[in-house]
C-alpha cells in the first residue's frame, strides 16, 4: 500500500460522525472490562462486545477480515499473545491474568479502533509495570500528534518512552490511519526517527497503538493463522486509541470524555 496516498483529511461532518463511533467503541471495550475476572470466557468477552454494537446498530470491522477470515468482533490475547487472538468458548481467564482486548465499531460507514490490557484479579508487579509502561508510551505519542509534527516524531516518542525504560516493541505491527477503511495513510510504526515520515495535518485521524513485550522483540503467528504470540513466551501489552489531529491539541476520539490529550484506557 502507498500509505501516503491513503491519507484522507476528514471533514467537520465526517468527524461528527467519527466521534460517535469512538464513544460506542469505547462502550463496548468497557462492557469487556466488567467481565475480566476468573472463569469468564474469551468467547464471553466477545459476546459482551457484540450485544454493545448490535443496541447501537453497528458491527466490527474485525469480523470476515483477511485471510483465513477473522471469526469474532474482537480480539482478545492474553499473557504472551501480542494481538489478535480469537475468542474460544473453552478458554477461561485466570487469576493474574493480563488480557488485551482490541475492538472496532463501524458507526454510518465510519471506523473507530481502540484496545486495552487489562489485569484478572491481583497481577505481578511486572505484569502491573509493563501496562503501565505500555500505556505510557502510547500517551506519549499522542501528546506528538499536533499539526507541525511528522509521523516519526511520534513513533520515536513511543519508542524512546519504551526502550528507556528496559523493554521492547515489535516492529511488525503499527499504527495506522482509519476512516472510512479500518487501516488508512499513514502508516505509523511504533518506532522511528524525530523529524521524518509524514507531515501530520489538521483533519487526520490515526490509530497510534504500541504493542510492547516484557522480554525479547521477536513474536511469531500461531498455526490458527491469527494469534501472535512472543517468541520467547514473555508477557505482551497492547493500548491503542484513535487520534484526530486539530489545529492544536490532540483529540483522542475512542476515549469516554473525549478530553484532549487526556488519555483513558479502554
Amino acid at each position: 500500500m502507498n500509505w501516503a496516498r491513503q491519507i484522507h483529511l476528514k471533514t467537520p461532518a465526517e468527524l461528527k460522525i467519527m466521534r460517535e463511533a469512538g464513544r460506542i467503541n469505547a462502550s463496548v471495550l468497557a462492557a469487556t472490562r466488567e467481565l475480566l475476572q476468573p472463569g469468564v470466557t474469551t468467547a464471553d468477552l466477545n459476546a459482551a462486545a457484540e450485544e454493545v454494537l448490535r443496541k447501537h446498530g453497528c458491527i466490527s470491522p474485525f469480523k470476515g477480515y483477511g485471510h483465513p477470515p477473522y471469526p469474532a468482533s474482537v480480539t482478545i490475547s492474553i499473557n504472551d499473545e501480542l494481538v489478535h487472538g480469537i475468542p474460544n468458548k473453552k478458554r477461561k481467564l485466570k487469576e493474574g491474568d493480563i488480557v488485551s482486548v482490541d475492538s472496532g465499531t463501524i458507526y454510518q460507514g465510519f471506523v473507530a479502533d481502540s484496545a486495552y490490557t487489562g489485569g484478572v484479579g491481583q497481577i505481578s508487579p511486572e505484569a502491573q509495570a509493563l501496562l503501565d509502561v505500555t500505556q505510557g508510551a502510547l500517551q506519549a505519542g499522542i501528546e506528538k500528534m499536533r499539526p507541525g509534527n511528522r509521523s516519526g516524531d511520534v513513533s520515536a516518542a513511543i519508542q524512546q518512552y519504551v526502550e528507556s525504560r528496559g523493554y521492547y516493541l515489535t516492529r511488525e505491527y503499527t499504527g495506522h490511519g482509519v476512516g472510512r477503511e479500518m487501516h488508512e495513510g499513514p502508516q505509523v510504526p511504533n518506532y522511528g526517527t524525530p523529524g521524518t515520515g509524514v507531515p501530520l495535518r489538521p483533519g487526520m485521524t490515526i490509530a497510534i497503538e504500541p504493542m510492547v513485550n516484557a522480554g525479547l522483540p521477536g513474536v511469531k503467528i500461531l498455526n490458527d493463522g491469527w494469534t501472535v504470540v512472543t517468541q520467547d513466551g514473555s508477557l505482551s501489552a497492547h493500548f491503542e486509541h484513535t487520534v484526530l489531529i486539530t489545529e492544536s491539541e490532540p483529540e483522542i476520539l475512542t476515549c469516554p470524555e473525549r478530553m484532549p490529550s487526556k488519555l483513558r484506557a479502554g
